[in-house]
């Protein structure tokens, strides 16, 4: 596999009562069924460099997705990824609440121009967990500047699996769209979700994950 590189998005997340407001403007709350108050709440807790994330079960990818921002322009999921949302947790234990905490979020530059295949195994050995797309979604709510452009991240944490029982050759990633083919122009430099084939490389794409997540 490819060496690692130097690098990465260190800037500290926004603390836990800021994350939640943030979320209550964005109207997550009432997609996703949690009253503000009980979020609020939750957020109570505290806590240093903790992501606070709404379990998938109660909003999807593709309810997030349109609530992303930059250059003004929203987020989007690409028209060949009508599936988006069978995307699941696959080899990562989540909370059983609606609401859970993942400390720690790494875009991973370090394995940038690694596949899929190669980075988790990597990821495994180093006690961490691959980011679900949700999260990735929620993360980058949250801090709007760790997607940047030639260096966004996919989410492999979330695997659609088929009746067969065998994982779909796709990946789910998050990066900038440059407005072209079925994108379109007007979407240029948007907030992008797409896909990845599993034993593919991409040099502007790391591999995001989480050192611990509780409820």
């Amino acid at each position: 596999m490819p060496e690692p590189v130097s690098g990465g998005f260190t800037t500290a997340l926004p603390p836990l009562a800021v994350q939640a407001e943030r979320l209550i403007e964005l109207g997550v709350p009432e997609l996703a069924g949690i009253p503000a108050a009980g979020l609020r709440a939750f957020a109570d807790r505290g806590g240093d460099d903790v992501l606070l994330a709404v379990h998938p079960d109660r909003i999807p990818a593709s309810a997030l997705a349109p609530l992303l921002r930059r250059e003004g322009k929203p987020g989007f999921v690409v028209a060949d990824m009508h599936d988006v949302d069978r995307f699941a947790p696959h080899q990562v234990e989540l909370p059983d609440a609606p609401l859970y905490l993942a400390a720690g979020p790494d875009r991973g530059d370090r394995m940038s121009n690694w596949s899929p295949d190669e980075a988790l195994p990597v990821l495994a050995e180093e006690g961490r967990t691959p980011l679900l797309l949700t999260e990735g979604i929620h993360w980058v709510l949250q801090q709007p500047a760790v997607l940047d452009r030639n260096h966004c991240f996919m989410t492999i944490g979330s695997r659609l699996v088929k009746a067969n029982g065998t994982a779909d050759a796709r990946t789910p990633a998050i990066w900038i769209s440059n407005g072209t083919g079925r994108d379109g122009r007007e979407r240029r430099n948007a907030p992008k979700v797409g896909w990845c084939w599993w034993n593919n490389r991409h040099t502007w794409l790391g591999f995001a994950s989480a050192a611990q997540r509780r409820a």
